[in-house]
């Protein structure tokens, strides 16, 4: 009997393993045939408006460095109150166009009008003084010469004369000095230009120094643009540039004319300014972009930022037909040149691409990373190149 008990186990063991192995098939055949009878996946989709997408097309491309800065007005001036009073009168307003030497404001000139007056006085009486002391010196010289007085009475007259003419001098200075400031009270244009602004009102009291309006000349317009000093160096006078001005449909031409020789403190930048050509609706102020230097290149271009770089390998997102839908496809690209098209208003720096078909439908950087297979479908009309791409074939 004891022989027999480890044989007993064994056959049980191995009855136990094949009714196990029964169940374990019969759990695999019916979760295939689940699998068979259930609804296929649905394949993720994503709805695009007709605008989050563009055509990869050939573009005339600008090379050259970016270039982005600020309209300015060669000469603009900050009209300051050069004498404290009320302001009694402002002539000109935003807006106007003066010429060199026109009366733009007026500061109350009484008490300048008086100091003026006082000091003009002051010097008429310095200078009767002056006179008789010198009429009593030279009168006294003659009498030296004859024998009637003493050198010493000359040397005393001499003096006199001396100190009368010094405070003459004195009371002369002193009367220009209280009629510049009258003439101060008045202020008047530096040179012809626009009023481009008022910061003070009528019966205010200003300071010396007080803003009192902005005069800028239109006639002559700069881009201040500051650039990083590896860029500054391949930078000279006298080349051209063609810049995009804010809400200007056409480009406008621009040469280097300075160059800054030191760089900003704290920013380390380097000011280059271009003389800009002359176009209508230009203003002071105003935000201008484009490329400095020369050469264009045709190639077929994509917007930078719809490059995406988060492979080995960079690539653009497209939408191409597969079957009978269209769905995201990656194409890996190789990169170009890059630059902007200054004929577009809205233009942005651009990269020549290779390894895409011309009139591919591109998906724009605001889209964001899709994955590759997912079904595309339009919320409005669709591009050329996706609608004709959603069409089967006959």
């Amino acid at each position: 009997m004891k022989h027999l008990k480890p044989r007993w186990i064994v056959i049980g063991i191995i009855v136990l393993a094949l009714v196990a192995g029964v169940f374990r098939a019969l759990n695999n055949k019916r979760a295939q045939q689940a699998a068979a009878s259930a609804p296929a996946a649905t394949v993720t989709q994503v709805e695009l408006a007709s605008t989050d997408v563009m055509k990869a097309e050939l573009r005339d491309i600008t090379q050259g460095l970016a270039v982005s800065g600020t309209v300015k007005a060669v000469n603009y001036a900050v009209i300051k109150a050069r004498v404290a009073g009320e302001l009694k009168e402002v002539v000109a307003r935003e807006g106007d166009a003066v010429k060199a030497g026109d009366v733009l404001a007026r500061i109350d000139p009484t008490e300048y009008q008086r100091r003026w007056q006082q000091a003009a006085e002051q010097a008429k009486a310095a200078q009767t003084q002056m006179e008789i002391g010198k009429r009593q010196w030279n009168n006294n010289q003659a009498l030296v010469d004859q024998g009637f007085i003493s050198k010493a009475a000359t040397d005393n007259s001499m003096a006199t004369y001396l100190g009368a003419d010094a405070s003459y001098k004195a009371a002369i200075a002193g009367a220009d000095v209280a009629r510049k400031a009258l003439e101060d009270a008045t202020l008047r244009a530096p040179f012809a230009g626009i009023v481009s602004g008022r910061a003070a009102q009528v019966g205010e009291r200003v300071a010396i120094d007080a803003k009192i309006m902005e005069l800028v000349d239109l006639s002559q317009l700069e881009v201040e643009v500051p650039l990083s000093p590896s860029e500054s160096m391949d930078v000279r006078v006298g080349q051209v540039a063609s810049l995009q001005v804010e809400d200007r449909q056409t480009p406008v031409g621009a040469k280097v004319k300075r160059i800054s020789p030191s760089a900003q403190i704290g920013s380390r930048s380097v000011l280059v300014y271009l003389a800009l050509d002359k176009a209508e609706g230009l203003r002071h102020g105003l935000f201008a972009k484009g490329i400095l230097g020369m050469g264009k290149s045709q190639v077929l271009a994509v917007p930078l930022s719809s490059v995406r770089t988060d492979r080995a390998q960079p690539y653009v997102q497209v939408v191409e037909p597969v079957g009978d839908q269209l769905q995201v496809v990656h194409k890996t690209v190789t990169l170009g040149v890059r630059g902007m098209d200054l004929t577009q208003p809205e233009s942005e720096t651009l990269v020549g691409v290779t390894g895409l078909a011309e009139g591919s439908t591109v998906l724009k950087s605001n889209v964001g990373a899709l994955r590759e297979g997912m079904v595309v479908k339009y919320t409005a009309k669709a591009p050329n190149a996706a609608t004709s791409a959603a069409s089967p074939a006959n």
